[in-house]
């Protein structure tokens, strides 16, 4: 059982009401935290030991907190002995900051989708969102991570290659010692092994453990006592701590040490204008009327390897499917095209030379395959002189989201005195493209799509829809900067910032409806 409260215990006296409009959110707040199926929270709570604080209570404080700017538990625990408003939602119970981080960065991260989703579903309720239409972007918030606690995949594994080749000449030079009477050829065997077996650290402890036999039988021998020197003091904890790192990387190219799941991107806020990566997650959201119905954190930079991740946990917590997902040019791939075709999404999305392809200056490059005629009959493209490419061979090609590309090449034999050899084939006897013929197939739906009269109308409202959440939260809100370390820590805390924000809109949108009526 948790320990009792009432917000009506404490009343609210009609002067406050009149001067502080945030009584209205607050009674907002409580209203919609109190519609949340109380068995989300009941597995927060295993049971046992002295009865805890409500956790519909705890919610409704962090959640009128962090409206109103209030991040540190700190802060939050001294609001609860001094703001009224803050009592009356409190029952007069006061938590002291322990409890209010517990619960927000241990207890809520279990639940933190499916509180979300209550809340997305009771606006759904409202009739303030449709869910029909989704509009997805990403921004990047820094972590709360020291900016120069980097670790470079590229360094750990430069130095990592250096220490295998060290171990192999210590080995050789163990095997030297050990077999003075023995041919070169079998030193030679030994080196090939080497090269061919990975090198780790258990490879290194076992080789420190045969060293220390040895030494047993010969200990004033000084090369094996050097060598086992070098291998237990240096090369084994270096080994381990490459390994770790290796580990903590995954597909990541960096993190921090401070944060492990936080890695370097280069952010918008850049003060000191020279491009500096700093330690943060990538954010992506989606809105509808600028209400938040979708959110996820990732550790990539780049949002096209975002966009599949996003979708797949709103099939994860069975929520409806939208109808269309609008997004810019950066989610404009074609392993995202294919998932939306799969999943009968319509993909409102722009790829990366979408806008280009439209000026004169590029429809005048007629080296460029979208400026040719495809034949789909003969499977050959038709240059500006009425050439044929011919088809000559398929390639596949990885993406770094782990994406399989097929990719056919195409040549022309016919462009010696071409009037367009110099502009097409750049002066070259033959003129060769390599293009992805699905992805052309996509581009041209998306093409079609974007032309209709809905299309344009949509992709314009994807203008103020995300970006406008985005300046709301970073600048109006000032939430800039995670003040959690961790992936899982940081998604409950950007949950409830995402929860906070739909309660405020929902509250000004229902103050304008008010005044609509009024009128």
């Amino acid at each position: 059982m948790y320990k009792q409260y009432n917000t009506n215990q404490l009343t609210l006296p009609m002067d406050i009401q009149v001067l502080i409009p945030q009584h209205h959110l607050a009674r907002l707040i409580d209203l919609a935290v109190d519609k949340i199926n109380p068995t989300i929270f009941s597995s927060m709570y295993p049971g046992g030991g002295r009865p805890p604080y409500h956790p519909q209570m705890m919610l409704k404080v962090i959640l009128y907190a962090y409206s109103i700017r209030i991040y540190s538990s700190r802060q939050i625990a001294k609001q609860l002995k001094e703001n009224i408003i803050f009592m009356w939602l409190s029952g007069e119970q006061q938590p002291d900051f322990r409890t209010i981080n517990r619960f927000r960065s241990e207890r809520m991260k279990e639940v933190i989708y499916e509180t979300f989703f209550s809340v997305v579903d009771l606006l759904h309720e409202e009739g303030l969102v449709k869910l029909e239409d989704y509009f997805l972007d990403g921004t990047k918030i820094e972590a709360n991570a020291n900016k120069y606690t980097f670790v470079w995949r590229k360094s750990t594994e430069k130095y990592d290659k250096k220490l295998d080749e060290k171990f192999q000449q210590i080995v050789l030079g163990i095997e030297q010692v050990m077999k003075e009477d023995e041919e070169a050829e079998q030193n030679l065997d030994l080196e090939e092994k080497l090269e061919e077996s990975p090198i780790t650290s258990e490879k290194i402890a076992d080789t420190v453990k045969k060293l220390e036999e040895r030494l047993e039988r010969d200990p004033k021998n000084k090369p094996l006592k050097k060598a086992k020197r070098q291998l237990e003091k240096d090369l084994l904890p270096r080994k381990q701590k490459y390994e770790e790192q290796k580990a903590t990387f995954g597909e990541r190219n960096s993190y921090s040490k401070t944060d492990n799941d936080a890695t370097f991107m280069r952010m918008k806020e850049d003060h000191m204008k020279n491009g500096q990566l700093k330690p943060g997650y990538n954010v992506q959201i989606g809105t509808e009327n600028q209400f938040i119905i979708g959110f996820s954190l990732h550790q990539r930079a780049g949002d096209p390897g975002c966009l599949i991740p996003h979708l797949d946990l709103l099939e994860k917590y069975n929520r409806p499917k939208p109808k269309s997902v609008i997004a810019d040019s950066g989610y404009g791939s074609e392993k995202n095209y294919t998932h939306c075709e799969k999943a009968e999404i319509e993909a409102l999305i722009k790829y990366n030379t979408f806008d280009k392809v439209q000026t004169k200056a590029w429809r005048q490059q007629i080296g460029r395959v979208e400026n040719m005629t495809y034949d789909e009959e003969l499977d050959e493209w038709i240059c500006s002189n009425g050439k044929r490419l011919i088809f000559q061979y398929e390639s596949r090609k990885k993406s770094d989201n782990g994406y399989d590309s097929v990719k056919r090449t195409y040549r022309c034999t016919e462009c010696f005195n071409c009037p367009f050899q110099t502009s097409c084939a750049k002066n070259k006897d033959t003129k060769t493209v390599q293009v992805s013929v699905e992805n052309q197939k996509q581009r041209k739906e998306v093409r079609e799509r974007l032309s209709t009269e809905e299309g344009e109308r949509k992709y314009r409202k994807r203008k103020i829809e995300v970006e406008p959440v985005f300046g709301q939260i970073k600048h109006n809100q000032e939430f800039k900067r995670f003040a959690l370390r961790g992936l899982s820590k940081n998604t409950t805390d950007w949950g409830l910032i995402c929860v906070a924000h739909n309660l405020m809109k929902w509250q000004s949108t229902s103050k304008k409806q008010l005044k609509i009526a009024k009128k």
